[in-house]
């Protein structure tokens, strides 16, 4: 019964493909695993498993974000500008987090309260919070940040980068929200049946507010580690993030329409896209034609989704 249960898990698929990329790309190049290059991954990747997890929260609503990239950008430079005015490093960080999750706020309200289409509403509020970052900025990058803040995203602790610790830190918590709490219960519950849950008494509203809030926290906390690893903060970077973090979710068997996923199929997911783009940079491959496989992976990854649930409600 074990084995049937983790064939039939959604992340299963994506674990193969991980495996499967993982042995492809030791024999096309021979520095794949080597002990630097697989740390190197884990860099790369961090950023990427502490978006998939929030936005894994919102998908599994039946909910999306895309608005994740604006986020990052709007919070990056709120810390970096406060920082470059004298304000300690630790309640800029406080601040670009508060604003990252008021962020997050404003999505869930307008989703859930006002009860607007979150691909509407997160595609408004990704323009209105890039225009809010501009504005703030006037257009131009903010660099030069104090060593504590530098530390964050390029220093290490018992050799192992601050980035990846503070990834593994955010899976525990997050694993444990999603598995032990009301909060995974119920996201869960919302996406497969709205009307289900809110008949059975359950504050909908409330919930899917807190899971749209825990997205735009995970988001600032991506970008305390982008903005210290550039030592800079440019408002107009960080805008594909929300699309990599979606096929990373996507990719591990979480069904946009809602009801099924989970943490560990989205940290999966974003391994998988660690290893294809650092795997495509150790192959030369040219930026343009990594972004091009990437939508392609994307596009299958959605097509799989839909054959899958046209499966399961067939069944």
């Amino acid at each position: 019964m074990r084995k049937i249960s983790l064939l039939k898990a959604p992340e299963f698929g994506v674990s193969i493909a991980l495996i499967g990329l993982f042995v492809l790309m030791s024999f096309l190049s021979p520095l794949f695993l080597s002990g630097y290059n697989l740390l190197n991954i884990l860099l790369q990747s961090s950023t990427y498993i502490i978006l998939s997890i929030g936005m894994t929260f919102v998908i599994v609503t039946g909910g999306i974000d895309l608005s994740v990239g604006s986020i990052a950008v709007v919070s990056g430079i709120l810390m970096a500008g406060l920082m470059k005015s004298g304000t300690s490093v630790w309640i800029a960080i406080i601040a670009g987090l508060a604003v990252s999750t008021l962020c997050g706020f404003i999505n869930g309200f307008l989703v859930s309260k006002v009860n607007l289409p979150s691909f509407i509403v997160t595609l408004a509020t990704m323009s209105i919070f890039q225009g809010a970052a501009l504005i703030f900025s006037g257009g131009l990058p903010i660099y030069g940040f104090p060593k504590a803040f530098s530390f964050l995203g390029t220093g290490s602790i018992f050799s192992i980068p601050v980035p990846v610790i503070i990834a593994f830190v955010c899976i525990a918590v997050s694993v444990w929200v999603f598995k032990k709490t009301r909060i995974g219960h119920y996201a869960l519950a919302i996406g497969d049946n709205r009307q289900a849950v809110r008949m059975c008494g359950v504050n909908v509203f409330k919930y899917e507010l807190i899971v749209y809030m825990i997205n735009g926290l995970a988001t600032g906390v991506a970008a305390i580690i982008t903005t210290a690893r550039l030592n800079s903060a440019e408002p107009l970077a960080s805008m594909s993030m929300g699309l990599d973090a979606v096929a990373a979710v996507v990719m591990s068997g979480t069904s946009l329409s809602g009801g099924s996923g989970s943490v560990t199929g989205a940290i999966i997911g974003s391994l998988l896209m660690g290893v294809l783009r650092n795997g495509m940079t150790l192959l030369n491959v040219q930026s343009y034609y990594q972004n091009l496989i990437i939508g392609v992976v994307i596009l299958i990854a959605v097509f799989i989704d839909k054959i899958r649930n046209s499966y399961s409600y067939k069944k």
